[in-house]
């Protein structure tokens, strides 16, 4: 299988990365348009889609791929374009939403450990544990104190996971105010898309710093060679789908995957009529 250009190079955040400091409209180091980035997305799909198959096939490795934005930040938009041609059956997509009863008897991981990949599997979190340090420091159903522990307990956790096999990327789709206000009114402009607006998303663009200041400690706290964050400049769709398959296609080379030698000698078996 000849492999896909390597088409956006975008480094995994650090304690000192800055959100403020990065453009959401950059293209990164790519030099060229949207009709440029076309083809390779598309190559980028295709071998991912047989990486995939490898990575199903030799029943080895674990894959989790973590999706945090602000509301319209494009979450749904990826898992469209960006997992294009894989087979259903190897990709799981899990959201997270308001905790059950059930839920809140137990400590906050307790309803994500259940939910991580198993040998062979992509899972694709939209949204995450995250929220668990983000929309509840927001409204301050959990205080700074809380906050860094549970922080602490999400680095625990992900150390577990990796050192069980499991491969982490975490993606931040970073978008800006003024974007998010351009997407917010085309769903309401669109009557094929209004479904998708929720009321309380104008509610919570009002709490636009707070949020910002959430995802920069997030961020910087548990950005961490075994579950790296990325932050995708994501004002331009395209920029932000060509850089996070450029990611994921170069961690699933990076692990080497191969087709199992089957059990048994089968070279001497013919199929007879």
């Amino acid at each position: 299988m000849a492999k896909a250009s390597s088409a956006i190079k975008l480094p995994a955040a650090t304690k000192s990365t800055k959100l403020k400091s990065i453009d959401c409209n950059s293209a990164l180091d790519f030099k060229g348009d949207k009709a440029a980035a076309q083809p390779l997305l598309a190559a980028l799909n295709d071998e991912m889609a047989e990486l995939q198959n490898t990575l199903f096939a030799e029943h080895k490795h674990k894959i989790l791929i973590v999706l945090q934005a602000m509301d319209t930040g494009g979450k749904d938009g990826v898992i469209r374009k960006v997992f294009t041609g894989i087979n259903p059956q190897g990709v799981k997509i899990v959201s997270f939403k308001a905790p059950t009863t059930l839920e809140l008897d137990h400590d906050f991981l307790w309803r994500v450990h259940a939910a991580t990949p198993g040998k062979g599997d992509i899972v694709v979190f939209n949204r995450s544990h995250y929220e668990d340090v983000l929309i509840t420091r927001v409204h301050n159903w959990i205080d700074d104190k809380t906050a860094a522990r549970r922080m602490r307990q999400i680095n625990d956790f992900e150390r577990s996971l990796a050192d069980e096999g499991t491969t982490i990327l975490k993606f931040f789709l970073h978008i800006s105010k003024d974007e998010q206000k351009i997407r917010l009114q085309s769903r309401l402009d669109d009557p094929t898309r209004r479904w998708k607006f929720n009321i309380g998303d104008l509610a919570e663009r009002k709490h636009w710093d707070a949020y910002q200041a959430a995802f920069q400690d997030a961020i910087s706290n548990t950005s961490t060679p075994h579950a790296p964050w990325f932050v995708v400049p994501s004002n331009r769709k395209w920029v932000r789908d060509l850089a996070i398959s450029s990611v994921i296609v170069e961690k699933l080379r990076s692990l080497k995957l191969q087709y199992p030698e089957p059990a048994e000698n089968l070279d001497a078996i013919e199929i007879e009529d």
